[in-house]
């Protein structure tokens, strides 16, 4: 009974609650209903997952239904209905879901969400009971390698335009990739009809910029050579309003250096200030001083007899 429960409990914690639209919540989204098919793209949901739909009670609505009534924005026979924002929806059952505001001409204008359900997330065996055995001294893990730059082709198969669904595409967009120095974004979009510039948090918020350094050729490629927030709009007229606009969070990202190897000691050499001992006289000198005493005794003794 005790490892069902720790079961359980551990199956409830890994579940992942998700705000539907996330800031933008479950409302008219500016561009239409690409909005929360761009959001959706981005998530993985499993069964015990919960939607959040953040609405304003009597303002909207969010109901279930089949396929053929989300096509038709039908919301006569909903599977479950809630009318009370923020409304909790938890994932029963694997497969595609469809929700939709059934407020007269609320799904026409785009407040439908469709998602697919994976199957039930697994469950971990609950852990055995501790030994009491000493565990091994702790290793320190080697720190992990740089990685290789990676180039981000910005908005994936939306491209840099427009985007339908407000400024919510691209903030969608870059939520949850890492962004290092060295990174390439790929801006594509058509010569004359967009371009790209970075611009400063102020200009980025009010749309507006002085900056010269506008790429009108595209795509364009951007490396990011800088860490920090950068900020990128579209200078053309009401394109950035609309949301044409991309901020992300850049990390300084550490290159391995290997330090320069010493010159190592010629193998024979001496040490560096050891001074080398002259070799001891040789054998054949002493022998030759040897020699020649006897006859220096010789020619004294001749020298006193002659005398």
């Amino acid at each position: 009974m005790t490892l069902v429960v720790m079961a359980m409990l551990h199956r409830s914690s890994s579940q992942t609650t998700h705000v539907v639209g996330d800031a933008l919540g479950w409302t008219f989204p500016p561009g239409g209903e690409v909005a929360y098919r761009t959001w959706a793209a981005t998530r993985n949901f499993a069964v015990g997952d919960v939607l959040v739909f953040n609405f304003t009670t009597g303002v909207h609505d969010v109901a279930e239904v089949s396929k053929d009534s989300f096509d038709s924005c039908n919301g006569n026979n909903p599977i479950s209905r809630s009318t009370d924002g923020p409304a909790n929806i938890t994932l029963t059952s694997s497969g595609p879901h469809h929700y939709i505001c059934t407020f007269t001409g609320h799904c026409d204008a785009g407040m439908k969400l469709t998602i697919n359900v994976a199957g039930s997330q697994a469950v971990s065996p609950a852990p055995s009971p501790a030994r009491t055995t000493t565990p091994p001294p702790a290793r320190v893990p080697a720190p992990a390698p740089a990685r290789a730059a990676v180039t981000y082709t910005v908005g994936d198969s939306l491209g840099w335009t427009v985007p339908p669904g407000g400024a919510i595409a691209y903030q969608t967009w870059a939520r949850g990739k890492s962004f290092l120095v060295g990174d390439t974004l790929v801006f594509n979009f058509t010569t004359n009809t967009h371009d790209v510039v970075e611009v400063t948090k102020t200009e980025f918020d009010s749309c507006n910029t002085a900056s010269t350094a506008i790429i009108t050729t595209g795509p364009a490629r951007i490396t990011l050579n800088s860490s920090g927030e950068h900020f990128y709009i579209c200078t053309l007229p009401r394109h950035c309003s609309l949301g044409q606009k991309l901020a992300i969070n850049v990390t300084a990202g550490g290159a391995t250096v290997t330090p320069p190897i010493s010159p190592s000691t010629p193998s024979g050499s001496p040490p560096s200030g050891t001074t080398t001992a002259p070799p001891p006289p040789g054998s054949s000198a002493s022998s030759l001083a040897v020699a020649t005493l006897p006859l220096t005794f010789l020619a004294v003794a001749v020298a006193i007899l002659y005398n």
